[in-house]
């Protein structure tokens, strides 16, 4: 696991478009050798998770509860932190970039905790921050292509 550690966030409950986005970022980012973080649990992290997977990937879920049920089944470790939505912290801290697809609340709560730790965040149709820092990407792969650079 020497590759970039890139988080994927986005909404548990994604439209088909964010999920579709999502599984091409993780599948992207499994192909160029990064190691991908998410949530663990359903929608945008579950299609990261699967695009990662089937594409021979790493992916690490920072799961919110005390066990792993729920997590995805495309996980290569899921990690219970018993935390809630406070490991998005961990999230943020583990990661050396975060794309963020779509978003919600938490999905909200990540970008601004990468932002105030120092972590690049690329924005795929998400929150419109103005001068945030948020890089905007069109596309999945402008996304991850984005974040790679960030971290190289």
């Amino acid at each position: 696991m020497t590759g970039p550690y890139v988080a994927v966030c986005g909404p548990g409950s994604a439209t088909h478009e964010e999920e579709r986005w999502a599984e091409e970022v993780g599948r992207r980012l499994a192909e160029s050798g990064a190691v991908v973080l998410c949530g663990g649990l359903g929608g945008v992290m579950d299609a990261a998770a699967r695009g990662a997977a089937r594409a021979g990937g790493t992916v690490v879920g920072i799961l919110p509860g005390d066990d792993r049920l729920g997590a995805s089944e495309h996980l290569t470790a899921a990690l219970p932190t018993g935390m809630g939505e406070a490991r998005n912290a961990i999230i943020a801290r583990a990661a050396d970039a975060v794309i963020a697809v779509g978003g919600e609340w938490g999905t909200l709560s990540e970008i601004a905790l990468a932002r105030k730790m120092g972590t690049p965040v690329v924005g795929l149709r998400t929150w419109d921050l103005g001068r945030a820092d948020v890089v905007d990407a069109r596309t999945p792969e402008d996304a991850v292509e984005r974040a790679l650079e960030l971290v190289r």
